[in-house]
């Protein structure tokens, strides 16, 4: 089975286990763009992830306005459709929170993060397939989460039980997707996402786990003061400090 291949079927797996998950009152809506914005998520696994890597970048969980309305982690609209070269047809969620409506590509609003850290990558690599060739960017959780008044909830900020099934379930993607892209960097995007490349290395066979070594670079959310500092200047040193670049 080629790379790309099974990076689309763990995906589908991935989908089909959260969709069936429940939460409680505090979660008022769920957004999963691996289904109703599958178009977009499937095309950048089929053009991108295609081969093994070098770096393997995680982040948390979507963006309201990125991965939310293009299916691409950090998947700010600019960046996925005029660099990376991908625009279809996305759809909408079944429930829709109406102060987090799903546009797709016709939408306006610009997701921060993903600004900043395609903004970086687009500088540095110039070409996505230069990028792409040796780098991947995933995330943890492909699930969104809201309270009543639309705020973001983070997954770390969900009842141990309701971490329990979701984690469980991520952490099998993660490993799968670590053993078939093969990478010699696990870089988690913030701490978190640090915290769970950590976790997952027991599920990993002896010889990827001996290959792979953590690092972590700065979030690139706006809600970070050192971010707002200069978060581009700030990773790529963390970045070159590890040898990553």
């Amino acid at each position: 089975m080629k790379i790309s291949d099974e990076i689309l079927r763990i995906a589908e797996t991935l989908s089909r286990e959260v969709q069936e998950l429940s939460f409680g009152p505090k979660v008022h809506t769920v957004y999963n763009p691996l289904t109703y914005a599958w178009n977009g998520h499937a095309e950048y696994l089929r053009r991108y992830g295609g081969c093994k890597k070098k770096v393997l970048f995680l982040g948390i969980n979507p963006g309201p306005w990125g991965m939310v309305q293009t299916g691409v982690p950090f998947g700010e609209i600019n960046a996925v459709r005029d660099w990376m070269g991908i625009e279809v047809p996305i759809g909408r969620p079944e429930v829709e929170h109406p102060k987090r409506p799903v546009e797709g590509f016709s939408c306006t609003k610009s997701e921060v993060s993903g600004r900043r850290f395609w903004g970086l990558m687009k500088e540095r690599f110039k070409n996505p397939r230069d990028f792409f060739t040796d780098h991947f960017v995933a995330n943890y959780c492909p699930l969104v989460f809201m309270e009543e008044s639309s705020k973001n909830l983070t997954p770390d900020k969900l009842t141990a039980e309701e971490q329990k099934a979701l984690f469980d379930a991520c952490d099998r993607h993660l490993a799968a997707a670590v053993e078939i892209l093969k990478p010699r960097w696990l870089i988690g995007i913030g701490k978190f996402a640090m915290e769970r490349f950590s976790r997952i290395l027991p599920l990993l066979d002896a010889d990827t786990q001996r290959q792979v070594t953590l690092g972590s670079v700065l979030h690139p959310s706006p809600a970070s003061p050192a971010a707002n500092k200069g978060w581009a200047e700030a990773a790529e040193r963390q970045l070159k400090t590890q040898g990553v670049w």
